[in-house]
């Protein structure tokens, strides 16, 4: 299994959102919306930041997936 932010993406189409704007929000480094972006591993801070920019939850934002 392995970690999936396409749901985040998602999030940010529906209201009209950049990368940049998130990281601006959410106050997360370039690097850390990189790693997202890979679905690379980043800390639960970082979660945490994002879902209070946002205003979401979790699950909102990520999902568990079958590596193929």
């Amino acid at each position: 299994m392995a970690i999936s932010y396409k749901k985040l993406w998602k999030l940010l189409i529906d209201k009209d959102m950049k990368k940049k704007d998130l990281q601006q929000l959410a106050g997360i480094s370039a690097a850390s919306i990189t790693k997202l972006g890979k679905n690379e591993n980043v800390n639960t801070e970082i979660i945490e930041k994002v879902c209070m920019a946002l205003r979401c939850d979790v699950s909102d934002i990520m999902e568990m997936v079958d590596e193929d």
